[in-house]
């Protein structure tokens, strides 16, 4: 049987809301939404989008944004007890968000550590926030994803031997499916496997994950 390998997103997945929609509702001024639009009609690329609208917020303001994105970030149902569960299996668990190192980190930092997380960073040398991109596209992948998922799967080179599995919810988590044995999915990421005919599963909680992979990949079969 193929070993499970998990690569899970963190906004709107890990954390219950998109935490970036959430600093935008909060601090940038009017015109942020039309940007959002842009990236969600795919008429600009994530990559652009992002840089944009953190481009509108001032790095004077960077200690109460980080404050704010760190104590309004709600933990999914369950993680905890997700977390435990990779680690009893020994399944390699990496976080692969489009979200920005000043508040992914922070926030993973009481669950870790995981195999590996991938992120944006940030630059506030600069009047306003600029975001970095460490784990930009390869080149197979041309959309300008900012966190490319699929480039940092790849990357990873885990081969035909291991049973791929993606957590996710969003627009960043389309193609990382692709490349999945099985996805597990909310919101637009459900919609468009459903579209696609990928094998998935749905979920509300990281207890629903737990029962899921169990049935997939045949781990811990006596608790099934």
């Amino acid at each position: 049987m193929k070993k499970p390998v998990i690569y899970c997103d963190f906004d709107g997945t890990i954390t219950e809301k998109d935490n970036i929609i959430s600093i935008m509702k909060t601090f940038a001024p009017p015109g942020w939404e039309r940007i959002k639009d842009q990236i969600l009609s795919g008429e600009i690329s994530i990559k652009k989008g992002v840089g944009e609208l953190f481009s509108l917020l001032p790095t004077d303001e960077k200690n109460q944004i980080a404050e704010f994105a760190i104590e309004q970030a709600r933990i999914r149902h369950g993680f905890d007890e997700f977390v435990a569960f990779t680690r009893e299996e020994g399944i390699p668990l990496y976080i692969i968000s489009g979200g920005i190192d000043f508040f992914v980190l922070p926030v993973l930092s009481e669950y870790g550590p995981f195999d590996g997380i991938f992120c944006n960073s940030s630059d506030f040398a600069g009047e306003t926030i600029r975001i970095l991109w460490p784990n930009s596209c390869d080149e197979k992948c041309g959309n300008g994803c900012g966190c490319c998922k699929p480039s940092v799967i790849r990357r990873l080179g885990h081969g035909d031997d291991y049973f791929k599995i993606v957590i996710g919810d969003s627009v960043t988590d389309l193609e990382a499916a692709k490349q999945a044995d099985f996805v597990l999915a909310r919101d637009l990421l459900l919609e468009k496997c459903k579209e696609w005919g990928l094998s998935h599963s749905p979920f509300e909680s990281f207890l629903d994950c737990i029962e899921s992979i169990k049935k997939r990949t045949g781990v811990n079969e006596q608790a099934c």
